[in-house]
């Protein structure tokens, strides 16, 4: 694509082992030891980057040599963005509560785009598509939640994302390479865009036969509602033996 976007580095999504309860599913990795976010603990994000998640300072301390320059590289294309259009037209708050609402609505996220790529009935979608979100800001509402709309969504080839920028590719191709030892399919890619600055957030996605969620066609109309009405307790949903459970 003709357009440039600035691209942070990516944000660490995955879901819960499968030992653990379905509604469980959807919190964080640690970037440095691998353990999962479980409530009501959080996990830290990097200030840096404002996505990379630690369990501990411990952890981030450890880590940050080998992501210190996906880290510096993030900061340098949001500066590069805001200089390149302008102040008049990028709010100086814009890249921050784009972060923030990436993190804020993640497993959202994570859970649109195993719909959108339908990866429970065609895994190997992961590998060749990518969910774009663009929204639209709305810097002056009080509620830091509702600042962000769905303006659209798209399926797009997953090269638009990996190949504009070379560093980044290889941050993602790391968390697949990852994801796969585990026994996953791979890493599902959301690009999230709002103007001329956009935050990449992979998913490293289970084996459809560990992943008890539904498949949706309303995820569009999902997502859209817990965006809209500023809700960030969105939970996957399930079929039991109880038929659909809302978690």
């Amino acid at each position: 694509m003709a357009t440039a976007y600035a691209q942070p580095a990516a944000a660490n999504y995955y879901t819960m082992p499968s030992h653990a309860p379905p509604k469980q599913r959807g919190y964080r990795l640690c970037d440095q030891c691998g353990s999962v976010e479980q409530p009501p603990t959080r996990f830290r994000l990097c200030g840096g980057c404002m996505t990379t998640q630690y369990c501990s300072q411990d952890c981030q301390k450890l880590h940050w040599p080998s992501h210190k320059v996906i880290c510096q590289h993030t900061a340098s294309q949001i500066s590069g963005a805001k200089h390149s259009v302008g102040p008049a037209v990028v709010d100086e708050s814009l890249v921050k509560n784009l972060r923030k609402f990436v993190s804020a609505h993640s497993t959202l996220l994570g859970w649109a785009g195993f719909q959108a790529l339908q990866l429970k009935r065609v895994p190997a979608n992961v590998r060749q598509s990518a969910l774009l979100v663009e929204l639209d800001y709305r810097p002056s509402s009080s509620d830091s939640l509702r600042r962000f709309s769905i303006r659209n969504t798209h399926i797009v080839p997953r090269t638009y994302i990996t190949d504009n920028d070379p560093l980044v590719g290889a941050d993602i191709q790391r968390r697949e390479d990852r994801c796969r030892r585990g026994g996953g399919i791979g890493t599902a890619i959301i690009l999230v865009q709002c103007g001329d600055i956009s935050q990449v957030m992979p998913v490293e996605v289970d084996s459809p036969s560990r992943i008890s969620w539904d498949s949706r066609e309303d995820w569009a109309d999902v997502l859209r509602h817990f965006v809209e009405s500023g809700r960030t307790d969105f939970k996957p949903i399930s079929t039991t033996t109880r038929g659909i459970v809302y978690g």
